[in-house]
């Protein structure tokens, strides 16, 4: 029987949810990993007292991002979908949700962090959107990154499909806070600045500062989406680049 993809308990007297990505060394955020987040979100939709979730891992690493496979056009509007919707639900928690990443943050991965509020990195930690090398584009980081980190700096990163180190990821307001150990250090931040707040407080603080924002991204993942289901999927090279990838070969462009 496979591991359950994800771990999650309450903690600090019913104020914090502990989720924890639970497939290591990859943590790849499938189908699988997907549905266990959006059931672990329904199950504490109701809870009132939370005053935060927390999010880290298993493993050296956060996670490699989404399957691969279900980038494939057969199957990624499946994957799109569900992404998306994840997405929407962490920006519209009505708790602040802290991340804590060590090791490779990458593609879906690092879009399902974005989704939070903040995220704290280990040192030697490495953070990137590498979906241009396999000739597609992350659409849900091409709506986080700009209000995150600047309209530039996320072309810089969407289009190079490189990975930034720590230090730059902090200096670019990617990551909030750098840590040997994330983890500890995002609990440090709950207790020291949330966890004595009211719930019902913070959610309305959630709600103002969020909601414009919401709003659009909204409307952008649904025009990303299909961007690229109706568009990207239907070229050539967007086939090529995914399937090359699985086989482990050079892809050949065919530059349409």
């Amino acid at each position: 029987m496979s591991q359950a993809p994800l771990k999650g308990w309450i903690e600090r007297e019913g104020a914090l949810l502990r989720l924890r990505l639970a497939r290591p060394k990859a943590n790849i955020l499938d189908a699988a990993m997907i549905a266990a987040l959006e059931q672990a979100f329904d199950e504490h939709a109701g809870n009132s007292a939370l005053r935060g979730v927390l999010i880290d891992h298993e493993g050296p690493h956060f996670s490699f991002g989404a399957s691969v496979e279900e980038h494939l056009p057969e199957r990624c509007a499946a994957m799109l979908k569900g992404l998306h919707a994840l997405v929407l639900r962490m920006l519209e928690w009505p708790a602040p949700i802290l991340v804590a990443a060590r090791g490779q943050c990458l593609g879906g991965g690092l879009e399902f962090a974005c989704a939070g509020n903040f995220l704290f990195g280990a040192p030697d930690a490495q953070f990137g959107q590498p979906e241009l090398k396999l000739a597609v584009f992350a659409p849900a980081a091409s709506c986080l990154l700009p209000p995150r980190i600047g309209q530039s700096r996320a072309e810089d990163l969407l289009f190079s499909g490189r990975s930034i180190d720590a230090p730059t990821a902090l200096a670019w307001g990617l990551v909030n806070e750098l840590a040997e150990d994330p983890a500890a250090a995002a609990l440090a931040y709950f207790e020291a600045h949330l966890a004595g707040k009211s719930a019902s407080s913070l959610a309305y603080a959630l709600r103002a500062a969020r909601a414009p924002l919401i709003e659009k991204l909204r409307r952008r993942l649904a025009e990303v989406e299909a961007l690229y289901l109706d568009g990207l999927m239907k070229t050539r090279d967007a086939a090529e680049g995914l399937h090359a990838f699985l086989d482990k070969r050079t892809p050949k462009w065919g530059h349409k």
